[in-house]
This record gives structure tokens, C-alpha cells and sequence, in this order.
């Protein structure tokens, strides 16, 4: 089955999975879990960050690091289209009585800084505190350019708010730019990293930051039930991920380049390919039948008006060239 829906599909490979099968365990509630120890520390250094904590999901991860940054009745600054604004059931509101604060991003994935400037609250007791700024990168397989978030975190110090990074496909952007992680880093407080996309672990996510703050999210991991016992094995799959499969990265990028190219040299209208992701639009007409024309034919689209294409270590250049002739017979038969 060749499935481009999401990098989220990802299997882990034989040799990740034989990793997992011959990781040393221990109680990680108690501290004991030398595998998940070594992964935390890993995540901490390649970050540039004090410490890092290890959460089952990337919406629990951004859940921690919201409660962490702000108490109730407080607000934080966030992209209309983010993932932790619109995509995580609003859970900082309804968990943490945290308000989101929406705008507009940018045509770039940005959010402009002119325009966050005008809903930071007041110092006056008829609003929420205004405490965060929550960016997002990669955002819809956008990277932000570095020098914008120079220019946020420069932001954010002379407003006195903290600035988190939902890194869910940070290393798309690290890879994109071709620079280390730390490059990025350094211009946030905060920031996740999702292991289970584009790295393909089965599970898992790191949140990032100061020791005192990653420790007051051990708290909140555990009042939100993300602490678990003998997570070795889970641990064993992101220690594989960040040693083997951060570079091969660009192979995706360069697959979802060669698709978008192709795409158009078929007459699919493509909108634009940023790193792993290839939008194009469809005619109502083609989003049931493409569906279900790909499924015959043992390929998994999540069509509709704009569809959404992503690469994935799952998926070679040979699949894709599948994609591509069985796209080109269906638009043939349509036109018949």
C-alpha cells in the first residue's frame, strides 16, 4: 500500500524495530529507564537545550508545554491554522483554561510581528495575560527563514512573553536550511520535536527546554497521564530516529520536488511543494473518484478541493512513479 496522506503512516524499519526488541528497561516513573534516559539526553543536546522530556503524543507535548508556560485565565499568541490552536481539541482551554489568541499567518507560514504586536493584552485586569508566542515550523511544509525568528525572539524579549516552537517536523526545516537544529533553536525558549513523522518511530515526541521548566513539566506529564513505566522500547525507536534518520530527511524533499514536477507535467494543477508536502487543487468533480480510483489501485490519498501529498521514508521514487500513471490514466478516462 503506498499511502501519502501523512508522514504520520510511517513503519518503523527492521533494524529500528530490532533496537526496540533488545532495549534495557526500567521504570521510568521511578527515574530507572536507562534507554529513556540516553533519549531525553540526546534530545537535550542536539536541541541545545538544558533538558527534555519524552511525552506519547505530539498534541500531549504541546498540551505540557502550554500548561507549563502559562497558568489559567492567561493567553497565548498562536497562528490561526496551528496545529495546538486548531488541530488539539482544544485542550489548553478546556484543561488548562488557557486562552489562544489566533492571527493570520502570513503567506510564508510567519506570524507577522506588527500584527501579534497588536493583541498582546494590557496590563489591566479586564483581559487575559498575555504570556506566549507559539510559532510553528515546518508549518503546512513551510520552513520559517531564520532571520524571522531572530526577529521573534528579539520580539518576545522586549515584550516579556516566552516563545515556544511546535517542532513537530523541526528537522524537515534543519534539513531544508541545511543547518543543525541548534541554529533554530536558539531563537525560542521551548520548543517539541515529533518522532513519530518524518523520523518514523511508532510513538513519541520531546519537549525541550530549561531544566526548571522541563521539570515542572514532569508534573504536568503525569497529572495529564503521559508517564509511563518501561518505556525503553519506545525510547530504543527515538535514540534509531535521531541517529539514522534525520539526514535522509532531504530524500523525501526531493521526492515530494520530483512529484509536484511531474504532477504538473500531467495537467494536475499543483498549488506548491514545500519540503515534504505537495498541495494541489481539485475539481469537485475528481475528489470521490480520484479517491476511490487510487484506492483500486492500492494507493491511499486523502482527497478533497486542495489535497495534501507527503512523502515519507515509506515511500521511494518507484511508488511514486506508480502514483503518477495511475493519475495520468485517470485524468485520461475523465476526459474520455
Amino acid at each position: 500500500m503506498i499511502d501519502l496522506r501523512s508522514d504520520t503512516v510511517t513503519q518503523p524499519s527492521q533494524p529500528m524495530l530490532s533496537a526496540m526488541m533488545t532495549a534495557e528497561t526500567g521504570d521510568d516513573v521511578y527515574g530507572d529507564d536507562p534507554t529513556m534516559k540516553a533519549l531525553e539526553a540526546k534530545g537535550a543536546a542536539i536541541s541545545g537545550k538544558e533538558a527534555a522530556i519524552f511525552l506519547p503524543s505530539g498534541t500531549q507535548a504541546n498540551l505540557v508545554a502550554l500548561l507549563c508556560h502559562c497558568q489559567r485565565g492567561e493567553e497565548y499568541i498562536v497562528g490561526q491554522l496551528a496545529h495546538n490552536y486548531k488541530y488539539e481539541a482544544g485542550g489548553a482551554a478546556v484543561l488548562g483554561s488557557i486562552q489562544p489568541q489566533p492571527v493570520l499567518a502570513a503567506a510564508d507560514g510567519t506570524l507577522p510581528l506588527d500584527v501579534v504586536e497588536q493583541f498582546i493584552k494590557p496590563d489591566d485586569f479586564h483581559f487575559a495575560i498575555t504570556r506566549l508566542l507559539s510559532l510553528e515550523n515546518t508549518h503546512n511544509g513551510k520552513v520559517l527563514p531564520l532571520s524571522y525568528l531572530a526577529q521573534a525572539y528579539d520580539f518576545t524579549r522586549s515584550h516579556r512573553l516566552a516563545l515556544h516552537i511546535d517542532g513537530a517536523r523541526i528537522f524537515n526545516a534543519s534539513v531544508s536550511l541545511n543547518v543543525p537544529l541548534t541554529d533554530i533553536t536558539r531563537y525560542c525558549d521551548t520548543l517539541t520535536i515529533c518522532l513519530s513523522k518524518g523520523l518514523g518511530t511508532p510513538v513519541g515526541s520531546l519537549l525541550c527546554g530549561s531544566a526548571d521548566y522541563i521539570q515542572r513539566a514532569r508534573r504536568w506529564r503525569k497529572m495529564t497521564g503521559g508517564a509511563m513505566r518501561q518505556v525503553g522500547i519506545l525510547a530504543a525507536a527515538g535514540l534509531y530516529a535521531l541517529e539514522h534518520n534525520v539526514t535522509r530527511l532531504r530524500e523525501d524533499h526531493d521526492n515530494a520536488a520530483w512529484l509536484a514536477e511531474q504532477l504538473r507535467g500531467i495537467g494536475v494543477n499543483v498549488m506548491r511543494q514545500d519540503t515534504n508536502m505537495v498541495f494541489v487543487r481539485l475539481p469537485q468533480a475528481q475528489v470521490a473518484p480520484l479517491k476511490s480510483w487510487m484506492r483500486e489501485h492500492d494507493i491511499v490519498l486523502s482527497t478533497g478541493p486542495v489535497t495534501r501529498l507527503v512523502t515519507h521514508l515509506n515511500i521511494d521514487r518507484p511508488a511514486l512513479e506508480k502514483l503518477v500513471r495511475h493519475w495520468q490514466t485517470f485524468l485520461a478516462q475523465q476526459q474520455g
